[in-house]
């Protein structure tokens, strides 16, 4: 018979509980190395895979250790309400350690995050709170997910705000497991060390501890492109927003495209058998652009989680995979029509600069004579708290009603303005449809307004 009060055994793999299964140096997740889609012939690839954190995802490390510093310093108790803006896997692991510990947990997030992961984290028990954001929250930004849950710990008694965008126990925890794990596993061998690029805790304490071992270690972080569809992960522009990304501790950055990092993703599955998510093809793609092929290089690339978390993605990025009917049209639970991907097409076309406009380019025309007329269609009070100077309101849902308030001239220059540009594209190709021939979307929307600066009332 197993006894109550034994202790954690990794080496039978028993435990008291399951927060015994959260990693570190003795309880590492697994380093395996690639064998087949690897360009290189003598660098060796390993990849880390952080699925096998006890929820599903490398952030479980960051989350253990936000509450076990937030309980050290005496600022959370059993009972306290945790509040943070989350791309989901935070937010998924706060949940199960608030469960384990007796935490109430809050999540603020964006509608573009995938339904799998808001639906799990609800499952979960977290009280979700969907933003019109963008996919990564931007701290900042008007009714942002950040902004939403800094206003929330203000407000309600009993109430934290973790902050993982800036909290050092984020990348203390990988400068704690991470790093330590990395090291041992490969023996002290590791010359290179990739990451993708979110909050930025898991490059910037993982990093920190290589170099600290042997500072000839090379640290390389992999971005998104701007516009991307990559969950978790944040482009350049996104990135200034997020106190822990800090480019001179890194021995550099770069860009991988959305293409890129689904195609691999897809190779990993397929060829090497190793089920990863997009952000870990993202990574890989990043090193294989830039580490040297020479002999006795070992690089190390972190997998976040794996791919069951984003089936609708798949289904955006690879419509060939969903199953249709025997008319050849795609079933309505199997994913989207080709309608539905027609429309899509359409809106992901109105990037191009004759349909979009940037900010800083509308900024340029505000008052000047010929200016166009700039339409908010966020819901009134989002309206109400900020927006472009000179801007009218007409929400998204009363436009069909309300387009008499538009101009009778049908090249009259309009632009749409929403939050973060999802629901001006939409607008933008309605008006087209009623015959304007000058209406544009503001390009990331008042967020991306914001970010660079521009007046609002």
């Amino acid at each position: 018979m197993i006894s109550r009060t034994m202790a954690n055994d990794h080496n039978l793999r028993i435990y008291d509980s399951i927060l015994g299964l959260l990693s570190d140096a003795d309880n590492p997740t697994p380093l395996v190395r690639l064998n087949k889609v690897s360009p290189f012939k003598h660098t060796q690839v390993f990849v880390k895979l952080e699925w096998y954190n006890p929820f599903g995802a490398v952030k479980d490390r960051i989350a253990a250790n936000l509450i076990c510093d937030a309980e050290e310093r005496g600022v959370i108790k059993p009972g306290t309400k945790l509040v943070e803006a989350t791309s989901g896997n935070t937010g998924l692991g706060l949940a199960m350690i608030g469960n384990a510990k007796g935490y109430k947990v809050e999540t603020t997030l964006s509608q573009e995050i995938p339904q799998e992961k808001r639906t799990v984290l609800r499952f979960f028990g977290a009280n979700v709170v969907e933003m019109d954001d963008s996919l990564c929250p931007a701290p900042g930004a008007p009714e942002g997910a950040i902004a939403k849950a800094r206003e929330t710990a203000e407000a309600e008694p009993d109430t934290v705000l973790l902050d993982q965008y800036a909290n050092e126990a984020n990348p203390d925890s990988h400068y704690r497991t991470t790093g330590p794990e990395i090291w041992r596993q490969t023996e002290g061998r590791v010359t290179h060390f990739v990451a993708g690029l979110g909050t930025c805790g898991t490059i910037t304490g993982t990093g920190r501890f290589l170099k600290d071992q042997n500072p000839e270690v090379k640290v390389i972080g992999v971005h998104p492109e701007e516009g991307h569809d990559i969950p978790g992960v944040r482009s350049a522009n996104q990135l200034q927003q997020t106190q822990l990304f800090l480019p001179d501790e890194y021995n550099g950055t770069v860009e991988v495209s959305d293409r890129e990092a689904y195609d691999l993703c897809l190779r990993l599955n397929r060829e090497e058998s190793i089920i990863a998510g997009p952000s870990s093809g993202m990574a890989l793609a990043g090193a294989f652009k830039t580490v040297p092929d020479e002999a006795g290089t070992i690089v190390v690339v972190i997998f976040p989680d794996n791919v069951f978390k984003y089936a609708s993605s798949f289904q955006r990025h690879f419509p060939e995979f969903c199953p249709t009917d025997a008319t050849g049209e795609t079933g309505e639970t199997a994913g989207p029509s080709k309608n539905d991907q027609f429309i899509a097409e359409m809106m992901e076309n109105l990037k191009n600069p004759h349909d979009s406009v940037r900010a800083k380019t509308l900024g340029e025309t505000l008052g000047e004579p010929g200016a166009p007329l700039i339409v908010d269609v966020r819901p009134a009070d989002m309206f109400a708290e900020t927006r472009l100077p000179g801007s009218i309101n007409i929400p998204q849902s009363e436009l069909s009603e309300r387009f008499g308030e538009l101009p009778e001239d049908r090249d009259a220059p309009i632009v749409m303005v929403c939050g973060i540009g999802k629901f001006s594209k939409p607008t933008t190709l309605y008006l087209k449809s009623l015959g304007y021939r000058n209406v544009r979307s503001l390009k990331g929307g008042i967020n991306e307004w914001v970010r660079k600066g521009q007046p609002t009332e």
